[in-house]
């Protein structure tokens, strides 16, 4: 599940109570360090967010505050926290989302189906 812990740390954020994620070491080790980049991220967005050696916890049901992040040049953070908008109480600014073309090409197109206002540099949920 390595590749789906960014979108699951958004689900956490906006889930009720406690979600605590370990023996996950092998997320430092992606495109970037995904525990300390999500971490940097969300809690910009203002989710309670701990990182752990090899893992980290998430208080949820903060409601995510919006903002603009950074997607630290990897993909799957950058559609995590483009999502991220649509339980925003203002707009995520996603910078370096250029990428997400290449992976999930229809990826703004389905996003704006759910009800983002998406658009590239700076990709926007």
């Amino acid at each position: 599940m390595i590749d789906e812990f960014p979108i699951f740390a958004i689900a956490a954020a906006c889930a009720n109570g406690k979600t605590l994620v370990r023996d996950a070491l092998e997320l430092r080790q992606k495109e970037s360090d995904r525990i300390s980049a999500l971490g940097q991220e969300l809690r910009r967005l203002g989710v309670h967010f701990d990182e752990t050696p090899d893992g980290f916890v998430i208080q949820g049901r903060k409601p995510v505050l919006g903002g603009r992040v950074q997607s630290h040049g990897d993909h799957r953070l950058a559609m995590s926290l483009a999502v991220s908008g649509l339980a925003g109480r203002q707009p995520v600014q996603v910078e370096g989302a250029e990428m997400i073309g290449e992976s999930f090409p229809a990826f703004e197109a389905v996003l704006r189906t759910l009800g983002a206002t998406a658009s590239t540099s700076p990709f926007s949920a």
